[in-house]
């Protein structure tokens, strides 16, 4: 009998692989409805190729940084709605947690209050904490939907952004002129550093990529070959070459505007440590535990509402985050759109790969879809169509991506019947 060892992704796990044979596995994986986040990053090159067909301006070095910058603050209320998403919840109020992290921190540092950065920062970020840890607490202690109690925090939580901006006797609106702040997504790394980063963030990648991989080949179960791992690396370091390429191209022809946005490695030291705390801590494992399946984890000794509260909280320092992105972003804390950034961030997350039905996702699904949901603004906008085009074509990527979700869970569904 041979020793051969067939494992879940079609790979056998006795030894490397050829390239060819890794291909038929990844193949075989789309027919069985196991396709990951592949779908989406097809349709994210289309997209590309599509409005840069349409624009030739799409895809020259100022543009494409512009669509990063654009596109920090989906994937940042992404990861926020991907703590509760992964637990069956949701928070429609986000966007609007947003605007009050934005509000607060914007008031202190105004000329009127002087505060520190760093303090004023830090007080926004907890505020928004707090908010979330609140609406938590409600949902736990009443046991009633999440959907209920944030749809009633999101008009609880614009009424007091309202009141925040309006009442500093300004017009309405907080200009930031706080360097610090304003600097997140308007200033830029130098060349020098920004070659620096992108390579040493792909090093440690690629470092966290070979681990993974070796200790799925050593424990026989779900196999990936070495030639699959050097694929997965090589292409990480490319990538990160052809970004640094495109940061350090002059994109002003009045002045030299070259470098990677500051707001770039802000989002990625977020990605990287929210991914961490769920694939690395006991919270994260348990997180996944009680979006799977609830009454398992609670009768397995987890205390249930203790890490659903903790969900709550980390999904309001999220948006906290993302509130003070989109003030620097603008340059200026005035009327967000909280109601509309909050339907993007379950899109961010949805597209991404992120199951609405808990129990499913990863972090860096916050950063495809926020990828998608900008790339669609960018190019629709570079090409002249109207808001309105805009919203129904971003609907109807968000339908798609959840009738993915469901397709995926029920081919899951079916193999585990077979």
């Amino acid at each position: 009998m041979s020793d051969t060892v067939v494992t879940p992704t079609g790979l056998e796990g006795d030894g490397p692989q050829s390239p060819i044979e890794i291909l038929k596995a990844r193949l075989k994986q789309l027919r069985r409805s196991d396709s990951g986040m592949l779908p989406i990053i097809i349709g994210l090159v289309i997209l590309g190729a599509y409005f840069e067909i349409r624009s030739s301006t799409f895809l020259s070095a100022g543009n494409i940084t512009n669509l990063f910058i654009q596109s920090t603050v989906f994937i940042l209320l992404g990861l926020a709605e991907i703590w509760l998403l992964l637990l069956g919840d949701i928070d429609l109020s986000s966007g609007w947690i947003a605007a009050v992290g934005a509000a607060v921190g914007s008031i202190l540092l105004d000329s009127n209050y002087k505060w520190p950065w760093w303090a004023a920062l830090l007080l926004a970020v907890l505020a928004t904490t707090a908010i979330g840890a609140i609406q938590g607490g409600i949902t736990i202690a009443l046991k009633v939907p999440s959907f209920i109690v944030t749809l009633g925090g999101s008009l609880f939580w614009e009424g007091v952004a309202i009141w925040l901006i309006d009442g500093q006797n300004n017009g309405g609106a907080i200009a930031i002129n706080n360097k610090v702040l304003y600097g997140i997504a308007n200033l830029d790394l130098s060349t020098t550093f920004t070659w620096i980063v992108s390579l040493v963030s792909a090093a440690a990648m690629s470092l966290l990529i070979f681990n993974k991989d070796r200790g799925r080949r050593s424990s026989g179960l779900d196999s990936v070959s070495i030639y699959e791992t050097i694929i997965k690396v090589a292409a990480l370091f490319a990538l990160a070459v052809v970004l640094v390429l495109i940061f350090n191209t002059d994109r002003s022809h009045f002045a030299v505007i070259e470098g990677m946005p500051y707001a770039v490695p802000l989002v990625a030291v977020v990605l990287a440590v929210f991914s961490f705390i769920l694939a690395r801590t006991k919270p994260g494992r348990y997180l996944y535990a009680i979006g799977g399946n609830v009454e398992a984890a609670r009768r397995s000794g987890i205390s249930v509402n203790g890490y659903r509260l903790l969900a709550f909280a980390l999904s309001g320092l999220t948006a906290g985050i993302a509130g003070l992105v989109y003030a620097s972003e603008n340059g200026v804390a005035d009327s967000i759109p909280g109601g509309t950034l909050v339907l993007f961030a379950v899109a961010a997350a949805v597209i991404g790969g992120t199951s609405l039905f808990g129990g499913r996702g990863r972090m860096i699904n916050a950063l495809i879809g926020g990828l998608v949901i900008a790339t669609i603004y960018n190019g629709m906008a570079l090409i002249s169509l109207s808001a309105s085009v805009e919203l129904m074509v971003t609907g109807l990527v968000l339908v798609a991506a959840i009738a993915i979700d469901s397709l995926a869970r029920r081919g899951a569904a079916k193999l585990a019947g077979s």
